[in-house]
């Protein structure tokens, strides 16, 4: 592998918040044995968390993931008289494909890298035993029987399109099921004058296959332009679900929406419908009128397409949309394939294709563009800074409802400045002391207040000076941590 692309693969690990069970950082060697462990453990890992690889990567603290170097070459060492990397494979079963490399991060900082591929239908062990990363400690499969039984029920996971939900129909049945006529208006296409050539498009775009003398209906074509998402009894349970709450808790629930129609064809109306729910704001920035909207329709609209298309289809749960009196919370099934922070800058999916069609019918972004685009809403609302919060098995965004500067928590005032650097950055511009003051309204001659924002954001590592060697405290200008 190139040493650009070596560099990259660590430059990206390293912004994650934290290790994980795919996952792990060393400074330096410590033993042969525990190299075989943790290729187990970080295998069984990315099996889990539906990452491709684990990484094991030796010249890195772990605990603030500064890339300092190690003397450690993992391409020369020996077990013995034994290649360390043979006399693991052999001791590795199944005995997979792990890559490693030794490459120079920098003059004078060497890392040393094992790329391991996720285990595949089998936990993956080491003499004889499997293992697993748990918080930061490496433990024995065994004691979590759950996390064993679910690598050995899983599988590779297939795309939407290969997925079929409905086989064997004739395409008066697949007509019936599909809404053919909204996939023609979004794209604003003629609608053909004869069916055939519907069905020939459906297949084209891997809605449907067709057989010798019948039709399948994949997964891909049933979750975008189902007519009635109960006709299809997996798909259903994928349906969006909006909650409406009383107040700031779970206790009350004013009412309830959960949708019947495919993504694509019901995506307007469920938008409306949220739209519908949320109060006015009466005090939300001066550039804005007392009847606007308390959230931005356009953040609403790019944050539900997200969470449509970024689930993880082989996770329990559908898309969810909850409205409390003070925030709107928008959630998704599965972790996300990168680390919140990046969000704004970096773009991965897992459902490519799914993503692709929902661009194509101006439901959602192009690529990268939609997170910043909320970020920019937010801010011209006067909103305090979004949310991404990820649990074990869903992603949860927050909008929050107005507040003033004084109201805000110290958390609060860093994320937002973390959020509005990367948002000049990614428009091509630089933050400073007088775009953060006009983010948060505050006068010139309180200036001391964003600066106070600007080093506890600093503390925290989230952003850093564009110029290190500049001594004008007046010009300064800042950006995010990874630019």
């Amino acid at each position: 592998m190139e040493q650009e692309k070596l560099i990259s693969i660590v430059n990206d690990l390293v912004k994650q918040p934290n290790e994980s069970e795919w996952v792990e950082f060393k400074h330096n060697y410590h033993s042969a044995e525990e190299i075989g462990e943790r290729i187990s453990a970080l295998s069984n890992g990315a099996c889990l968390h539906n990452q491709p690889f684990g990484y094991l990567v030796y010249g890195i603290e772990d605990k603030t993931h500064k890339i300092l170097g190690t003397t450690f070459n993992i391409k020369s060492a020996k077990k013995g008289k034994e290649d360390i990397e043979s006399w693991l494979i052999n001791r590795l079963e199944p005995k997979i494909d792990f890559r490693s490399y030794n490459f120079e991060y920098k003059e004078g900082v060497n890392i040393s890298l094992v790329i391991i591929p996720s285990a595949l239908n089998r936990p993956v062990s080491f003499f004889h035993k499997s293992y697993i990363r748990i918080s930061s400690y490496t433990r024995n499969l065994n004691e979590f029987p759950e996390k064993e039984a679910k690598i050995w029920r899983k599988e590779p996971v297939k795309p939407l399109e290969e997925q079929l939900v409905k086989q064997k129909l004739t395409s008066n049945e697949v007509v019936s099921l599909l809404n053919t006529q909204t996939y023609f208006e979004l794209l604003k296409l003629p609608y053909p004058n004869n069916q055939d050539a519907v069905l020939e498009k459906f297949v084209s775009e891997k809605f449907i296959k067709k057989n010798k003398d019948s039709y399948d209906i994949t997964k891909l074509g049933a979750i975008l332009l189902a007519k009635n998402l109960d006709e299809f009894e997996e798909v259903g349970r994928k349906a969006v679900r909006v909650i409406v709450y009383k107040g700031k808790n779970k206790i009350d629930t004013i009412r309830e929406q959960i949708g019947k129609r495919g993504y694509a064809v019901g995506f307007e109306g469920l938008i409306d419908w949220v739209n519908g729910q949320l109060p006015a704001n009466e005090e939300i920035g001066r550039a804005l009128r007392s009847e606007t909207r308390m959230y931005p329709e356009i953040a609403i609209r790019e944050l539900v397409a997200n969470a449509i298309i970024h689930q993880d289809f082989s996770e329990k749960g559908f898309p969810m949309i909850e409205i409390f009196s003070d925030r709107i919370e928008i959630s998704n099934p599965g972790i996300p394939l990168i680390t919140p922070q990046r969000f704004i800058d970096e773009y991965v999916s897992r459902n490519e294709r799914l993503a692709d069609v929902l661009r194509r019918f101006g439901i959602c972004e192009e690529k990268g563009s939609g997170i910043d685009k909320v970020i920019f809403y937010n801010e011209i609302y006067q909103l305090p800074a979004v949310d991404f919060i990820v649990s074990e098995k869903r992603t949860r965004i927050t909008l929050f409802s107005y507040k003033d500067l004084s109201k805000l928590d110290k958390k609060d005032k860093i994320r937002a400045c973390y959020q509005h650097a990367c948002l000049r950055y990614v428009s091509n511009d630089i933050m400073t002391n007088q775009s953060l003051r006009e983010r948060f309204q505050i006068e010139e001659q309180n200036s001391a207040i964003a600066s106070r924002i600007i080093k506890d954001t600093i503390n925290e590592g989230l952003i850093k000076d564009d110029d290190p060697t500049s001594n004008s405290r007046k010009y300064k200008k800042y950006i995010p941590f990874w630019a």
